[in-house]
């Protein structure tokens, strides 16, 4: 039986990862790995714990110890590296969390793959899923390809893209077996509200201002989280080593093109008139050292791969307010934080 680790599977993405590698590969025993901070909440996969070829293990990758000593004991034949700091605004107020995490946590992942697999890399695949925002900022033209070169701008862009630089390294001196992918802004259901989109339709459930930095014109390109589980899936199995994959939604919008389209959507849905959630956009003080574009060429996955989006960003919206309205206990428990018991509660 195959032995993957999918790092951070409590998390937006990578539940729908750790969810998808369960039900798709019953021939694999998948062990989820998570620290459970904020952002982990094993209520995301709850569908799958009972699952015969699933295992979760609580734990943190930036201890070295319980890393090495993990990897000794289940001698992993695959990593699927998904546990990260993601949010740009904590990395400014915390960059060292960053560092620790997103840096560090992943050096204990390579150096830990590097032993055990040191006799033999058949078969044998580490995994990286890192951002667009290594590239940092577009002008109005152009696009992000698998060659642009690394500028990040904020602390957590440049934590991931260190890490990304030591993977490739590890490859490089080590001879390690990886794929890199980058990815553009994933939506989707689960995600935690401080993200643009579930903020903002948290805050119009609840008649809370939303919040737009600047003049609201920063332009984002936006993956169905579905449909990025799909990309993961064929890159691990089919991907080639030493190789990067950009991963894009080709769906470019203004963060206030955006809002305004949720307010409709959620007017609609809420059965509220039109234009009541427009009423409540509030433009707030500008992030520091925000990136004006980010467009991601995702080309070379769709020739090599055959991966392409499969909905409409229309479609992905609609059925990810559909989640959240059919789920407002889901977010009552994680605004609450009352979903960091769920762990106590069923596993000891």
């Amino acid at each position: 039986m195959k032995k993957i680790l999918i790092t951070g599977g409590a998390g937006f993405i990578g539940s729908h990862v750790v969810r998808r590698f369960v039900n798709r590969y019953p021939e694999y025993k998948i062990y989820n790995l998570d620290a459970l901070t904020y952002a982990g909440n094993l209520e995301n996969i709850a569908d799958i714990e009972s699952s015969a070829n699933y295992e979760f293990i609580k734990g943190d990758i930036t201890d070295a110890d319980f890393v090495n000593d993990l990897f000794v004991k289940h001698q992993f034949d695959g990593v699927l590296h998904l546990a990260a700091e993601s949010h740009v605004d904590r990395s400014i107020t915390d960059p060292l969390a960053f560092v620790r995490t997103n840096v560090i946590g992943t050096m204990n992942l390579l150096n830990a793959v590097r032993e055990i697999w040191k006799d033999n890399k058949q078969g044998k695949r580490f995994y990286h899923i890192s951002t667009d925002e290594v590239y940092g900022t577009l002008g109005a033209e152009g696009l992000f390809t698998e060659t642009t070169p690394y500028s990040p701008n904020s602390p957590y862009s440049a934590s991931k893209a260190a890490s990304d630089h030591f993977v490739r390294a590890y490859g490089e001196t080590y001879g390690l077996p990886y794929v890199i992918t980058n990815c553009s802004n994933n939506y989707g259901p689960n995600h935690f509200p401080e993200k643009l989109i579930p903020l903002m339709i948290n805050n119009i459930i609840n008649n809370k201002p939303l919040p737009v930095y600047g003049d609201g014109k920063y332009t984002r390109d936006w993956l169905y989280v579905i449909d990025h589980a799909v990309a993961i899936d064929l890159v691990f199995h089919e991907g080639k080593n030493h190789e990067t994959y950009n991963i894009g939604g080709f769906n470019e919008w203004q963060n206030i093109d955006l809002v305004h389209l949720l307010c409709q959507k959620m007017d609609e849905k809420l059965g509220r008139p039109e234009g009541t959630s427009a009423q409540l956009i509030t433009y707030v003080k500008d992030r520091p050292g925000h990136d004006l574009r980010y467009a991601i060429d995702a080309n070379k996955i769709n020739k090599e791969l055959g991966w392409k989006p499969s909905v409409t960003f229309e479609e992905g919206l609609s059925q990810t307010i559909d989640w959240y309205l059919q789920n407002t206990d889901w977010l009552e428990s994680v605004t609450s934080g009352n979903y960091q018991k769920y762990y106590d509660q069923q596993y000891q």
